[in-house]
C-alpha cells in the first residue's frame, strides 16, 4: 500500500503542474508598461515665478567682433637714413621720444662728406683759375694778340669748372653737410614731426651708405592711426568697405573709439586664415599707442530680418546653447539652439531653427540651470 502511495506522488505533482500550466494560458497576466518621462520637459511647481518672453522678429544689421593691433600710418611715417657712411658722434633723440620737423637726431662724422667737401673746394680753385684764364684772354683777344678759337677755348674750360663747382656743392648738399659752415660731422635731421617709433643705432656705431642698410629712425606722425583687424575666412561677407566699428582698448574698455572700414585685404595669412581690414582712427590726445591690442565690433550698412530674444533666455552649459520654451501651463521644454551676436540693447539673435516668432520662453534662463544635467 505504501508503495501505491509513493507512485501515485509524482502522477498528482504533474496532475497539478499541468492544470496550473493550462490556467496560465487561459488567463496570461497583463504586464504593465509605463513611458519614462521626457528628459527634456521641466514641471514648474509655481509658474508664476517664471517670466515669460515672445521670440521677436526685427531688422536689424549684422554685427561682428574681431581682435585688432593699433599700427602706425603708413603715410605718416617716415625712415630716417643717412646718405653717406661714417661713425655715430653724439645721438640727441631716442626711441620714444616726440620730435619736431627739422630736429637733429644724431652727428655723424662721415669720411663721404670730408671727401665732397675736398671735391667742392677744389672744384672751386679750379674755376677761379678759368676765369682769370677767360679775363686773360678777352683782354688779349680785344688787342688782336690771341685768336678767338682760343678765346673759345678758354670760355669753354670756365663753364666746366663753375659744372663741376655746382655738382659738387649738390653732393655735400644731398650728404647732408652745410654749405654755410663746411664741416665732416653731418647733422641728421627729422623730416618731420611725430614720435620716434624705430632705432637701430647708437652713439660710437658704424653708420654704412644706403646699401642693404636699416633704417637709423622711423618717425611716425601718430595723430592718426591704422586699427588693424584680423577677420577669419568665414566671417569677410559679413564686413564692407565704409562699414562702421567700435573699437575698444585693451587698456581702455570703458572709452569706445568709432572709425570706418577704409581697407580690405588681398591675401589671406596661411597660418590663420584672417584677412587684415584696416580702420583708420584720428588720435588727437595720443590714446592710441601702436602695437595696443583692442576689439572692433563692425555694423552693417544694411539690415536683415532675425529672430531675437533677451540674452538672458539663453542658458550656456555644456559648449551649448539652451532655452526653455513653454509647453503648458506648468510645463516648459528645454531646447537646444543655435546663438547669434549680441544687440546693444540687451537682446541676442537665434539663428533659424527649432523656435519661430511668437513662441514663449523663459525670460531668464538660469532659473532652469538645475534642470540640465551634465552630457
Amino acid at each position: 500500500m505504501r508503495a501505491n502511495y509513493l507512485w501515485a506522488l509524482p502522477l498528482a505533482v504533474l496532475s497539478w503542474t499541468g492544470c496550473s500550466a493550462t490556467s496560465a494560458n487561459n488567463s496570461p497576466a497583463q504586464a504593465k508598461v509605463q513611458a519614462a518621462p521626457d528628459p527634456m520637459l521641466v514641471e514648474w511647481t509655481h509658474p508664476e515665478q517664471v517670466p515669460l518672453a515672445k521670440v521677436e522678429r526685427r531688422m536689424a544689421p549684422d554685427r561682428l567682433t574681431v581682435n585688432c593691433v593699433a599700427a602706425p600710418d603708413v603715410e605718416r611715417t617716415v625712415h630716417v637714413y643717412s646718405l653717406a657712411g661714417g661713425r655715430v658722434m653724439d645721438i640727441r633723440a631716442r626711441l620714444g621720444d616726440e620730435v619736431a620737423k627739422g630736429q637733429v637726431l644724431l652727428l655723424i662724422n662721415s669720411a663721404d662728406l670730408a671727401l665732397a667737401i675736398s671735391d667742392y673746394k677744389k672744384a672751386q680753385t679750379d674755376e677761379a683759375l678759368a676765369n682769370k684764364a677767360v679775363d686773360r684772354a678777352q683782354s688779349l683777344y680785344s688787342h688782336g694778340a690771341l685768336a678767338e678759337k682760343d678765346l673759345e677755348q678758354a670760355q669753354d674750360t670756365e663753364q666746366k669748372a663753375l659744372v663741376d663747382v655746382g655738382s659738387a656743392r649738390e653732393r655735400i648738399r644731398l650728404l647732408g653737410g652745410d654749405l654755410e659752415r663746411l664741416s665732416a660731422v653731418i647733422e641728421v635731421k627729422s623730416p618731420i614731426a611725430g614720435t620716434i617709433v624705430e632705432q637701430n643705432t647708437a652713439g660710437g656705431e658704424g653708420v654704412k651708405s644706403l646699401d642693404n642698410s636699416p633704417s637709423l629712425f622711423t618717425v611716425a606722425d601718430l595723430s592718426r592711426v591704422w586699427m588693424l583687424c584680423d577677420v577669419y575666412e568665414n566671417d569677410l561677407a559679413q564686413v564692407r568697405l565704409g562699414d562702421s566699428g567700435e573699437v575698444r582698448l585693451t587698456a581702455y574698455p570703458d572709452r569706445p573709439l568709432r572709425g570706418r572700414i577704409s581697407n580690405m585685404g588681398r591675401i589671406l595669412d596661411p597660418n590663420t586664415r584672417s584677412a587684415k581690414v584696416r580702420v583708420e582712427m584720428d588720435n588727437p590726445r595720443g590714446m592710441l599707442r601702436p602695437g595696443m591690442f583692442a576689439s572692433a565690433t563692425f555694423v552693417s550698412q544694411t539690415s536683415r530680418e532675425r529672430m531675437v530674444v533677451p540674452a538672458s533666455a539663453i542658458l550656456r552649459l555644456h559648449d551649448k546653447d539652451w532655452v526653455f520654451r513653454r509647453e503648458a501651463e506648468r510645463r516648459f521644454r528645454r531646447m537646444e539652439v543655435r546663438a547669434g551676436p549680441a544687440a546693444p540693447d540687451g537682446r541676442q539673435e537665434i539663428l533659424p531653427g527649432v523656435l519661430k516668432p511668437g513662441d514663449e520662453i523663459a525670460a531668464n534662463a538660469l532659473q532652469f540651470s538645475s534642470a540640465i544635467e551634465p552630457m
